[in-house]
C-alpha cells in the first residue's frame, strides 16, 4: 500500500535507489551463494561480488578494500569499534574522549565501558551545536587512548571540524574514531586527508538497504587493533564473523558508487530545496533554526516553532521527526538539542527535517501552504 504522505525524514532512512534494487535482485534468485563457499561456483560468484563491493565502497571514503568490513549497520560498527579499541590498548590507558550530542548508540556503548573502569569525558557544545578545539585538547591526558567525535549530527545536520580533530590525533598518537552515518554518502570524506582511524556508517542513509554497513579500521600509520566481538570462525579478519549479506553489501556499493557519481546534482537539488524551505519559514516570528547555518549538512533542517504552531496536525500528510528515529520511543527531550542549552518547552516544539534527492520544491510548497492555513 502506497502511503499519500510526502517524506521528509531522510536522515531516519530513505527510499532505495533503483539502480542498487536493480544491482541487488540477482543476489536473491540467481547469484545467491554463500561468499565463504569456497568449493564452488556460487561461491566464488558471491564472493567475488563482495570484492567488487568493496572495491566501489573503498573509492568513495578514499581507503583500501583490506581496510573495510561488513556489518548490520553502524550501530554494530559503532559497538565493534568502541569496545574492540578500548579493550586492546586499555593497557596503555583507559580514558576516551566523546561529545554529549553523540548519538545514542555511542553514548550507550560509552556508559557501559564506564562500568568496566574506563574514564570517559564528555564534551560540551555552544549553542550552535559546535565543540570547542580547545577544549578537546585541554581533555587529552597521557592516558586517553581514543577520540570520537560524530561527523554530522543526526538531529541538527551540524558538521563537526574532523580533519583538525583528526590532525589533532595524528600528532598526540590518539586514534580518532568517526561516526560517520549522516556523512558518507553527502559530504565529501577522505579517512587519509581528514586523518580518520576508525569511521562507522550505514547505507540506508544514502539509499541503499537497511541492515547492512561497514567499519574502516585503519592498517597502517598507525594500525589499528580492535579486539573481536564475536568469537566465532575467523571472517572478516577476525572480527565479524557470520555469513555476509551478499545482496545488501552489493546494493551498499551501488549506493556508494551513485553518491559519488551524481555528488554535486545531489548537493545542488537538495540545497534548493531546503533554502526555500528555511527561506520561508524565516517570515514567521518566534521562528529559529536549531544549529549553525554555516558548516551544516545541505539537506538537514531542525526548526524550533513558535509554541503556537501545533506541527502534529500536519503529520497526517508530511513525515518528519522531532529527532532521532532511534530514540523516538523516548519520552525524554532530545538531549541533543538539551545540550545546546534549548529548554524542555524549546525542544517540544523543534522538529527536524531532512530532505533526499526524491524530494521535489512543490512538495516543500504544499508543506508551506499546509503550515500557513
Amino acid at each position: 500500500m502506497k502511503l499519500n504522505t510526502i517524506y521528509f525524514d531522510n536522515n531516519a532512512t530513505t527510499r532505495v535507489d533503483d539502480e542498487v534494487v536493480e544491482a541487488m535482485l540477482p543476489f536473491f534468485t540467481e547469484n545467491y551463494g554463500n561468499a565463504y563457499s569456497k568449493l564452488h561456483a556460487f561461491g566464488w560468484q558471491a564472493n567475488a561480488a563482495v570484492d567488487m563491493a568493496k572495491g566501489q565502497i573503498a573509492s568513495l571514503i578514499n581507503c583500501e578494500s583490506g581496510e573495510l568490513i561488513f556489518t548490520s549497520g553502524a550501530t554494530e560498527s559503532i559497538n565493534i569499534a568502541i569496545t574492540g579499541i578500548y579493550e586492546a590498548y586499555k593497557t596503555k590507558g583507559d580514558h576516551i574522549i566523546t561529545v554529549r550530542t553523540e548519538h545514542k548508540a555511542m553514548l550507550d556503548v560509552c556508559a557501559l565501558l564506564e562500568k568496566q573502569g574506563a574514564k570517559v569525558t564528555y564534551l560540551n557544545v555552544d549553542k550552535e551545536g559546535v565543540i570547542d578545539i580547545e577544549e578537546l585538547q585541554n581533555a587529552i591526558t597521557d592516558k586517553t587512548i581514543l577520540i570520537s567525535v560524530m561527523a554530522a549530527n543526526n538531529e541538527t545536520g551540524v558538521v563537526q571540524d574532523i580533519e583538525k580533530i583528526g590532525q589533532i590525533c595524528r600528532e598526540r598518537k590518539i586514534i580518532f574514531f568517526t561516526d560517520a552515518t549522516q556523512y558518507v554518502g553527502k559530504m565529501r570524506c577522505d579517512v587519509v586527508e581528514q586523518h580518520i582511524h576508525c569511521m562507522a556508517f550505514s547505507a540506508h542513509k544514502f539509499h541503499g538497504p537497511k541492515g547492512v554497513g561497514a567499519l574502516y579500521i585503519r592498517r597502517k600509520d598507525p594500525r589499528v587493533s580492535i579486539k573481536s566481538q564475536i568469537n566465532e570462525g575467523s571472517h572478516q579478519i577476525n572480527l565479524r564473523s557470520g555469513t555476509l549479506n551478499v545482496a545488501g553489501i552489493v546494493g551498499m556499493a551501488k549506493a556508494c558508487e551513485i553518491a559519488q557519481r551524481d555528488y554535486w546534482e545531489i548537493n545542488e537539488h537538495i540545497s534548493k530545496i531546503k533554502n526555500h524551505f528555511e527561506h520561508q519559514l524565516l517570515d514567521i516570528e518566534g521562528l529559529t533554526i536549531n544549529g549553525t547555518t554555516r558548516n551544516r549538512l545541505y539537506n538537514t533542517s531542525n526548526i524550533k516553532f513558535p509554541q503556537q504552531l501545533n506541527l502534529k496536525e500536519l503529520l497526517n500528510h508530511f513525515a518528519f521527526s522531532s529527532g532521532s528515529a532511534c530514540t523516538s520511543f523516548e519520552s525524554t527531550p532530545s538531549h541533543v538539542l538539551k545540550a545546546m542549552g534549548l529548554s524542555d518547552e524549546e525542544v517540544k516544539n523543534s522538529y527536524r527535517f531532512s530532505f533526499s534527492k526524491y524530494n521535489t520544491l512543490d512538495e516543500v510548497k504544499a508543506f508551506l501552504a499546509k503550515l500557513q492555513k
